[in-house]
């Protein structure tokens, strides 16, 4: 069968692509390296059969919000977010944590005396609806220009700097900077508020999971593509240009560093130069957790929740990512988490629950440092390590090994870095569409970047077909 529209890799991106593609009439097919369709958006039964563990991505507020999965109408397909009421709840000891919860008035109450500069700075999409619309279509010109310039004021500052001059309590500048710690920089780094600005803004929409385990959004992509007639085929590494079918559009949800190796000297020059200079951020690594009974938290809000933190201050977050950013591990990491099961008790039979935690590590880090995120896990939560039954470690090398967009263990497949906000991999209202006729590359290393969002390979459809 001849083909329209080839598209490399069948992660979220990909999978976008094609789906809009097809539903547009175009004859479609998507090669997927791996055995299963999803990417960074994939749910196993590594814990047993009727147990669902998000294999990486797990929490996602920006999918929630994505004008391409509302395009494609994804919740029609069997998708349903779950929404608890706190998007994050810190944790700084066993006794002391902090709720960001979606109503706003419940939010006000907790961050008390920094309600207001909260809202202020962070709480900027509330006022300006379809603004975070916007973010997502990054570098293309905003509809709202107003309040995108306030975001850029602020997004181009250092964590560091805007914590300390925008709130007063050390409570909540310890939780802004776990918010925008997930961007994997440095809080001294310019732009490094970007990312936490973006999840902050979400925080009032809600961190969702779906039902089911993130595959479920990848089920909905895949049910899309294949009703319009779409081709899906698994274990099928693309390696060298002559395996694809000619005469065919080319769309590649892969990193820069596969895109380039595949085109080769059909790029030009200076495009090549300029993939092989985009920049990988450090690297991660995870530990799912099998309990017995839920984390014994303390506080009842961790019960309401399907992400958390826990860093006692400031400090512990930003040496934290120093030292990943500067190829060391941490001493001492600061933890991302969640427990799904408190969420969706679908993923697992009644008795038992599951959790997972990662923190950040250098890039192609083979350690497992399991020890010291259970040890974090522990301090907040004293008797966790009493109710693990198993856990499955994945080292940040393990990351690559498992998606190979995940560059060193880079689960945002690049650097959140102040150049490549901009330029992500180049500077262009649409930074999908390549030099070479008919060929994209709409990985999450285009903007918008990082999430389950699939926009990057949203736009870059949409382009092709105008």
């Amino acid at each position: 069968m001849e083909y329209d529209d080839v598209v490399v890799g069948a992660g979220p991106n990909g999978l976008t692509a094609a789906a809009v593609l097809a539903r547009a009439g175009r004859r479609v097919l998507v090669l997927e390296a791996a055995s299963r369709a999803g990417g960074g958006a994939r749910t196993d039964t590594a814990f047993g059969a009727q147990i669902r563990r998000d294999v990486c991505a797990a929490v996602h507020p920006t999918g929630f919000v994505s004008p391409a999965f509302a395009d494609l109408d994804l919740t029609a397909r069997g998708l349903q977010w779950l929404l608890p009421p706190y998007s994050v709840v810190h944790g700084y000891g066993p006794d002391r944590a902090m709720g960001l919860a979606r109503d706003a008035r419940r939010r006000g109450d907790e961050l008390a005396r920094d309600a207001a500069a909260w809202e202020r700075v962070a709480g900027w999409a509330g006022s300006a609806p379809g603004v975070v619309d916007d973010v997502l279509n990054l570098p293309a010109l905003p509809d709202r220009p107003v309040a995108a310039a306030r975001f850029a004021a602020a997004a181009g500052l250092p964590a560091a700097a805007l914590v300390r001059g925008a709130f007063r309590t050390p409570e909540v500048r310890t939780l802004f900077a776990g918010v925008a710690a997930h961007s994997a920089r440095p809080l001294s780094a310019a732009a490094s508020s970007a990312p936490g600005l973006l999840l902050a803004a979400l925080a009032g929409s809600g961190w969702p999971v779906a039902r089911g385990g993130s595959q479920a959004i990848t089920d909905a992509l895949v049910d899309v593509l294949t009703e319009h007639g779409g081709t899906l085929e698994t274990d099928c590494r693309i390696s060298d240009f002559a395996q694809l079918p000619t005469g065919a559009r080319l769309f590649f949800a892969t990193s820069p560093r596969t895109f380039g190796a595949v085109l080769g000297d059909r790029l030009p020059a200076r495009y090549r130069r300029r993939l092989a200079g985009f920049a990988y951020g450090p690297g991660t690594c995870k530990v799912d957790f099998r309990l017995s009974e839920p984390i014994p938290w303390r506080d009842e809000r961790f019960a309401a929740t399907a992400t958390f933190h826990l860093a006692e201050d400031v400090r512990q977050i930003a040496v934290a990512e120093a030292a990943a950013a500067a190829g060391r591990i941490p001493v001492r990491p600061w933890v991302l988490g969640g427990e799904p099961t408190r969420i969706d008790p679908s993923r697992a039979p009644a008795g038992t629950h599951l959790a997972w935690a990662y923190c950040h590590v250098p890039a192609g880090c083979t350690r497992d440092v399991s020890a010291a995120i259970v040890a974090e896990i522990e301090r907040c939560a004293p008797g966790f390590r009493d109710v693990i039954v198993e856990q499955i470690v994945t080292t940040a090398d393990a990351q690559e090994s498992y998606n190979e967009n995940n560059v060193g263990g880079d689960i945002g497949c690049g650097a959140t870095s102040l150049r490549q906000l901009v330029q992500r991999p180049v500077l262009s209202p649409t930074p999908q569409a390549t030099p070479v006729p008919g060929v994209y590359l709409c990985s999450a290393a285009t903007a918008p970047g990082g999430g389950v969002h699939g926009m990057s390979g949203y736009r870059a459809a949409l382009h092709s077909l105008r």
